[in-house]
């Protein structure tokens, strides 16, 4: 089997009526996948629910590939692999509809077989389109990868392999590898098939063949049974891999061969001794992520997910939901080899739409196959624990939602068994109609949405708690293996009572209770994690995190220019926020104190935010022009002594990790020092960005790889003579690129935002910027950094070719 990457040598543009095109032409540009065809779209202010898209327009687009097929692979079999397109792709081949599909999310093949013109040159085009179907930023196009396949008339299948693991033990496991083996010749054909097993280090550990007989049209199914002498089992602190490699012979021909990773481990459950890896119990410290890639919009390139991955984990995190929709492989990769879990999301709804065109208008036709392509992905990867089959489906509380609730579950379970099946529900969605009601009555006693937002957590814990609300929840509940709570930590004592067996999860829970949800966690056995929304912040959704004040207008989501949800631990472009350290010392993986100051406007304002909202509140001790300041301390200390360039201004009491402080500003040094039993634990400071400020320039790694897969992150900032970060200080800083590389994209975490993200100057944020490199070949490429007056930064990557 030849499989090849199909990323590059593309063509892009909006598409137009073909009747139309004969007044006017429509030229297209060229791009190399995964590409976002949205994020390159001007935002407009007044389009229709703009806020929820981050007030990006949709569209419909058209992707073109030319290639050339040899006249030998006319006896081949040939097809076009899609890891992701939205949405509703229509696949053309030569001008001929070769295949469609609806999802956004899902991957899918098209036959090519019959389309091509052999010896020739072929035109691939593929329409998506995005338009009013998405609560949050969903991007458009081709964005994840597409391979070319080619293989013979009797091969694997497309992901073929399925692996699965019993017996373990530290002597021993027994892994059973199942191979699908296509035969579309027209004759039967009888074939062996070999499956050696490789260690990390590339060691063979096991090898079986067999013979395998398929008549013409029909696939056969090979089991082979191997044991793995010593394994090294996979868990988050070490996430061992294996590799399963498949060789099909005719004869002494070798006519396919695939691979697939995969990790030895066990998983188990129950309410007493809740979840747990190889016998050990693991709390899930979630994080729940969308699918965007921030300045990158919705292109999965696989360094950009793999960075993500990678902070997260630094951060603290051990799981990722993927809020909602399946996970990229990319992204699953970099999760089974950094030893992160993850809860791997189908669907945001099913049979009743959320938006006036998302997937509810395909869910009934297209259920079953989008399941399988999610399933059929995810089941060798270690790092997948769980599938949730949806996210707050309104009609989960009613019979019928019930039973589409189990019809998909049991689907699931037919697929892979050795997972198990989660679903996020909230529990006003099963109650709406009595919610409207409260909702006029609240009106008519004037009471203001920025009260009801900051209530929001206990509202939702004081219905979610009744005994409509248990009768409701308690049949979807039952198909589930893992009850996913959103926002419901109200019922994990209640349901230890009413539903001694029934384990849960913090599907989405509020950061701001991120103490007493993880007290929780760590007390009861039944409650497995909790995941936070959201461990990163996103495009669309735009301000739901964002602080508010009594003083002005309110809203579950902001106005424009607001980008962001602003929401997340760490921002846009990989920089930890307050909340992420706070975060980190109440998982108990920090014992340092960490230092935050509020934002001078805030003070004195009554504060109404929702509880998706942190403080406003920056790592910085640079605040010209400023006489006072208020100063929070994140700590598990018992109390906090702050000083101002070595005087104290008192001692505070540490409640729920923090401590709060309102000192005079004077330029210099601020430090907390925490103190446990009056003995000194760990102290933190923050530092005055003084004198002239100078511009920085830092690639993530000095060496990259040439292809589509690879990106070089490169962070810029403002700081003074000392290294201190300038927040005070932003400008406008522009990137210029010397090399075989693009400029991918350029941007900062700024969640209110009218500049976009590609073009070649940005302004900070923070004292911030990212710049993302793209690759075109090998060679040494040389990013400049300029900003005014007269600032310069420059670095240096080198990328090399792919052996």
């Amino acid at each position: 089997m030849i499989r090849q990457q199909f990323s590059d040598g593309w063509a892009f543009r909006a598409k137009v009526n073909e009747f139309a095109e004969l007044s006017r032409s429509v030229p297209a540009e060229p791009v190399t996948l995964p590409h976002d065809a949205v994020i390159v779209i001007r935002r407009d202010a007044g389009v229709d629910g703009g806020a929820a898209t981050g007030f990006f327009p949709g569209g419909v687009w058209e992707y073109t590939k030319k290639f050339f097929v040899p006249q030998e692979w006319a006896a081949k079999r040939i097809r076009i692999e899609f890891e992701g397109v939205y949405r509703s792709a229509l696949v053309y081949l030569n001008d001929d509809l070769a295949g469609r599909w609806a999802s956004g999310y899902t991957g899918f093949s098209v036959k090519a077989d019959d389309f091509l013109r052999y010896g020739e040159e072929n035109v691939l085009r593929v329409e998506a389109r995005a338009h009013r179907d998405s609560r949050w930023y969903s991007g458009g196009g081709i964005h994840r990868p597409v391979h070319l396949i080619v293989a013979d008339p009797v091969h694997v299948a497309l992901d073929g392999i399925a692996v699965t693991t019993s017996g373990i033990g530290h002597d021993r496991a027994v892994v059973h590898v199942a191979t699908t083996i296509e035969n579309e010749a027209r004759r039967l054909s009888t074939v062996t098939v070999e499956t050696t097993l490789f260690d990390a280090e590339d060691n063979v550990v096991a090898v079986d063949h067999a013979p395998v007989s398929a008549l013409p049209g029909e696939d056969a199914v090979l089991r082979q049974r191997m044991t793995v002498p010593q394994p090294a089992l996979w868990s988050v602190d070490s996430p061992s891999l294996y590799r399963a490699s498949v060789t099909v012979r005719a004869g002494e021909d070798v006519i396919d061969e695939a691979d697939t990773t995969f990790g030895i481990r066990t998983l188990e459950l129950d309410a007493v001794r809740g979840f747990r890896i190889n016998g050990e119990v693991v709390k899930l410290r979630g994080a729940c992520v969308h699918h965007d890639n921030g300045v990158l919009g919705a292109a999965a390139i696989a360094r950009a997910e793999q960075r993500r991955v990678e902070l997260l984990k630094q951060a603290g995190f051990n799981a990722i939901r993927s809020s909602h929709n399946p996970m990229s492989r990319a992204m699953l990769d970099a999760c089974d080899r950094l030893g992160v879990l993850v809860m791997d999301e189908a669907f945001d709804m099913w049979t009743q739409n959320k938006s006036d065109f998302d997937y509810a208008l395909d869910f009934a036709d297209w259920w079953e196959r989008d399941i399988e392509a999610m399933v059929r992905k995810d089941r060798n990867h270690p790092s997948v624990f769980a599938y949730s089959i949806g996210n707050e489906i309104p009609e989960a509380g009613r019979p019928h939602g019930a039973i589409w609730a189990r019809r998909l579950a049991e689907r699931v379970r037919s697929l892979d068994s050795t997972r198990y099946v989660t679903s996020g529900v909230n529990a006003l969605l099963t109650v709406m109609d009595e919610l409207k009601a409260q909702a006029a009555a609240r009106r008519a006693e004037g009471t203001g949405i920025n009260t009801f937002m900051s209530d929001a957590g206990e509202m939702m814990n004081q219905i979610g708690t009744s005994d409509l609300v248990t009768e409701r929840t308690a049949e979807v509940f039952a198909t589930l293996d893992i009850a996913g709570l959103n926002y419901l930590d109200g019922r994990y004592e209640l349901d230890q009572e009413l539903f001694p067996n029934r384990v849960i999860v913090g599907s989405e829970t509020f950061p701001t209770r991120i103490d007493q949800l993880w007290r929780l966690v760590m007390k009861y056995p039944h409650v497995i994690g909790d995941f936070t929304w959201t461990g990163w912040d996103y495009l669309g959704e735009v301000g739901v995190g964002r602080p508010q004040y009594r003083d002005e207008p309110g809203g579950f989501m902001a106005s424009y220019p607001w980008l962001t949800a602003w929401v997340g631990d760490i921002d846009i472009t990989g920089v930890r926020r307050p909340a992420s350290y706070y975060r980190e010392i109440v998982f108990g993986l920090r014992s340092a104190p960490y230092l935050a100051v509020r934002r001078p406007e805030s003070r004195g304002r009554e504060v109404v935010s929702s509880p998706w909202a942190w403080s406003d509140s920056i790592a910085s001790w640079t605040w010209p022009g400023h006489e006072t300041l208020e100063v929070e301390v994140y700590s598990d200390a018992d109390e906090i002594e702050l000083l101002v360039n070595g005087a104290s201004t008192g001692r505070e009491p540490v409640h729920r990790y923090r401590a709060e402080f309102e000192v005079p500003y004077a330029e210099g040094v601020v430090t907390a020092i925490a103190y446990r039993g009056g003995a000194e634990t760990g102290r933190a400071e923050l530092r005055t960005a003084i004198g002239e400020v100078a511009l920085t320039a830092t690639a993530d790694r000095p060496v990259i790889s040439a292809g589509v897969d690879d990106l070089a992150f490169v962070e810029i900032t403002l700081v003074d003579r000392d290294g201190v970060l300038h927040t005070a200080a932003d400008r406008r800083i522009e990137v210029t690129i010397d090399g075989p590389a693009v400029l991918q994209g350029l941007g900062s975490g700024n969640p209110r935002n009218t500049e976009p993200f590609t073009a070649s100057a940005h302004s900070t944020f923070g004292g911030r910027a990212l710049a993302v490199i793209r690759p075109t070949g090998p060679g040494d490429i040389r990013i400049s950094v300029a900003a005014d007056p007269g600032l310069t930064a420059e670095v240096l990557v080198t990328v090399e070719k792919i052996a």
